[in-house]
């Protein structure tokens, strides 16, 4: 059965061209084009495509309004289609992102390779389509409500006693931007342990990434500059910009063009084994939702260095990628509810107040 595709842009030529690419592949299907964030609406209502090519700027009700829209009421999975280089609409991506869009792909500028970019659109649709995706946060209330009707299942595992934690380690792919507020709302200001952060986004849209969540969280967050003490960003984010690997070494931040891991530049993997050599017992690993095993194996150096790993669970991640690789290796300590990551990375502040 072909892959039910509605488009939502309101440049008739980008529109046309988006059709004549989902025309031309047989697994694909057009239900329909719309010009507006209204007619997205009614459209995903009435006609419940399997997936929707999404624009950022759209006249009336735009794309960050329709998409909180149908996350909330319809939920659908969700590729943004959009430009790269307006800050604004950068930031409306990013708030998407946060609302529930699964992944984002640049619009064409006309430059690229023969077919270069069909092939990617066909393939993100295709990808996009296949996520299991869930109600938007201002609509899940009334569902957890009848999930307490049934018994928890505690999954978290009793906190034993160990070494100080000295850092903590973050990592997130697919869902990761509004998963990474989440957790870093669930931190307090004033947490005294410095955060380093590997979100995989396509490069294009990582240029205001960390701006946007410094604006989100209660913490400065910051791409770090090559050679930065780690004791003097302690109570800050310090994310990996884009196409870097961030690494801790020798007491500095290291910003590293070393090879991919997993496709991936910055890799996840790559920050937690920095962390674990350097640190032992002292790091502490989180890895959130996410496409891939990215994550995995590093959460496990951490573990074994005697350092504290958490994990996202199934339920509330957008893709039980990563974070599942990493149960398949015993690496995490505490797999726990996006809801309850933050407070439980809290409690590894060495001055917070024990009650």
């Amino acid at each position: 059965m072909a892959i039910r595709v509605l488009i939502v842009e309101d440049s008739l030529t980008v529109r046309r061209r988006l059709c004549e690419v989902i025309a031309g592949d047989p697994e694909l299907e057009l239900v329909a084009e719309v010009g507006d964030g209204e007619r997205a609406i009614e459209a995903c209502r009435d006609l419940r495509p399997d997936v929707i090519a999404m624009d950022m700027v759209l006249p009336g009700i735009t794309g960050l309004g329709a998409t909180e829209h149908i996350m909330a009421h319809h939920p659908t999975p969700i590729l943004i289609v959009s430009a790269s280089h307006n800050r604004g609409e950068l930031l409306c991506t990013y708030d998407a992102l946060a609302a529930g869009a699964v992944d984002v792909l640049d619009k064409p500028r006309g430059d690229e390779l023969d077919g270069d970019w069909e092939r990617r659109f066909v393939a993100a649709l295709k990808l996009v389509s296949r996520i299991r995706v869930i109600t938007h946060p201002r609509a899940r209330l009334a569902i957890r409500r009848r999930a307490s009707e049934a018994p928890p299942v505690d999954r978290s595992a009793a906190p034993v006693e160990r070494a100080p934690s000295r850092i903590v380690a973050i990592g997130a792919s697919t869902g990761g931007p509004g998963a990474v507020v989440e957790v870093l709302r669930g931190i307090p200001a004033g947490f005294s342990l410095p955060i380093v952060l590997v979100v995989h986004i396509n490069e294009p849209f990582a240029l205001a990434l960390a701006e946007w969540f410094d604006r989100q969280s209660p913490h400065r967050v910051a791409y770090p500059r090559d050679g930065e003490l780690v004791a003097s960003v302690a109570g800050r984010v310090s994310m990996a910009p884009p196409g870097r690997h961030l690494v801790v070494r020798r007491g500095r931040l290291r910003l590293t063009t070393d090879p991919e891991r997993h496709w991936c530049r910055p890799s996840v993997d790559v920050l937690f084994e920095s962390v674990a050599a350097e640190y032992g017992a002292g790091g502490a690993g989180c890895l959130l939702t996410g496409m891939g095993r990215d994550g995995a194996a590093g959460l496990l150096a951490i573990r074994s260095a005697g350092g504290t790993t958490m994990s996202q669970d199934e339920a509330s991640c957008v893709v039980f990628g990563m974070p599942r690789e990493a149960e398949a290796l015993g690496a995490s300590m505490r797999v726990l509810p996006l809801a309850e990551l933050g407070p439980a990375l809290a409690t590894l502040d060495p001055t917070r107040p024990r009650r």
